[in-house]
């Protein structure tokens, strides 16, 4: 039995002879007699308390303590108090992510986890209770496959947390019963050259070139708007990829490219044309941002795209103001209704413009390694993942070398 059980009504001191005898203390006949104490594994004392005439109760969970202990099943008897909403919290302030991300990540926990699991104690969650998060997601008309399994990884990766602090024996997240909501797949549909240009068409002039560094070197619009002049080697023909413009809690900073993955692109010389007129249309303004966070250091980077104040693009602003009008203006999307809104353009966001630019590449035969450098992708199978249909068929390539080993054979 690990540790001891404390009688609380009584202690023992030495008697007139010497010999030692019970007495009651201060504290007899009041509140639980019993007090079973155990040293942690992370070397602190634990203690439950239990009612006069349960000792044998007190004991048996001491040596249910010590057999979890051995067989590594040892559960702080804290995870009790703690609710996986009071962990998550705790978990996102230490979680080492970068600050953009940790916003969103709580912005999923606190709309939708914590709705459904958050009042739930660390110790009491079972398979069963992933099982039920999932198939609420999935019912939520309001919630995608893709964002459903997002909120899951988030909910997994607290649980795997409170794993590693011993507050669960394991992850309910990797009982085999347990599925990640379905994602429902979505086939990427690139732009026509003639709606690329469309959509440039109805741009405002300062803003047109945005497009080119989209749909003719795939940057994604954090990282044109956080473009700077020293980015550029036009006597090279490449772009460098360093930084992009996030928005963290309402504030604009300097951040590394996505993945902290920082690439070199191709830069053709229709895009090179392109930007030398606008540079000398515009000129380039330097902006002093926060770096990484809104309290980060200060840096400074001379921005070839701005707003007419000579500030950052803001993107809620642009994407309102100017491109959905664009979109509309091209055809892609509907005119605006009575009150002036347009209506949701989410697969027509700046985004096509890299699915554009990675169906030229793949079109022209360029290999699935470099057109996810390009992209700045994590690896080249996310690529393949989502433009693998957008590759030319092998069909008659294969048609091909088969006729040319079998034909001259079966003509003799």
């Amino acid at each position: 039995m690990a540790g001891h059980i404390q009688d609380r009504w009584y202690k023992v001191e030495p008697g007139p002879d010497g010999k030692p005898v019970k007495v009651k203390t201060d504290r007899h006949g009041t509140g639980l007699r019993y007090r079973a104490r155990y040293v942690g594994p992370d070397g602190t004392e634990k203690s439950k308390s239990f009612p006069d005439r349960q000792k044998r109760l007190a004991e048996r969970w001491l040596t249910d303590i010590a057999s979890d202990m051995s067989r590594g099943q040892y559960i702080d008897p804290r995870a009790a108090r703690i609710t996986f909403k009071g962990y998550a919290e705790k978990w996102l302030t230490n979680h080492s992510i970068d600050p953009a991300s940790q916003v969103v990540v709580e912005q999923r926990l606190r709309l939708h986890a914590f709705r459904l699991i958050g009042s739930r104690p660390l110790d009491s969650f079972r398979p069963e209770h992933i099982r039920g998060l999932v198939s609420a997601l999935e019912r939520d008309p309001a919630v995608s496959g893709g964002y459903a399994r997002n909120i899951y990884g988030d909910v997994r990766a607290v649980l795997s947390a409170a794993v590693d602090d011993g507050l669960l024996p394991r992850n309910p997240c990797s009982a085999k019963s347990v599925r990640p909501p379905a994602a429902e797949p979505r086939r990427v549909v690139p732009w026509l050259p003639s709606q690329v240009l469309a959509v440039r068409a109805g741009l405002p002039e300062r803003y047109r070139s945005m497009v080119d560094m989209g749909a003719g070197c795939g940057l994604r619009q954090g990282e044109i708007v956080g473009l700077a002049e020293d980015a550029l080697d036009f006597e090279n023909g490449t772009l460098r990829v360093v930084r992009q413009v996030k928005l963290i809690r309402g504030k604009a900073v300097f951040a590394p490219p996505k993945c902290n993955k920082e690439r070199d692109v191709p830069l053709p010389s229709s895009v090179t044309d392109a930007l030398r007129a606008h540079m000398d249309r515009f000129k380039p303004v330097e902006i002093t941002l926060p770096w990484r966070k809104p309290d980060g250091p200060k840096v400074s980077a001379r921005l070839l795209f701005t707003n007419t104040a000579s500030g950052v693009v803001w993107r809620s602003n642009f994407n309102i103001q100017e491109w959905k009008p664009a979109l509309a203006s091209a055809g892609l999307i509907a005119t605006p209704d009575e009150d002036g809104k347009h209506e949701s353009a989410r697969e027509h966001g700046m985004h096509a413009l890299r699915h554009f630019y990675a169906s030229v590449l793949l079109d022209a035969g360029e290999n699935i390694k470099a057109v996810s450098e390009y992209l700045g992708h994590s690896d080249p199978g996310l690529t393949l993942r989502v433009y693998a249909h957008l590759m030319p068929s092998s069909q008659e390539r294969t048609r091909k070398a088969v006729d040319q080993v079998l034909l001259p054979a079966s003509s003799t």
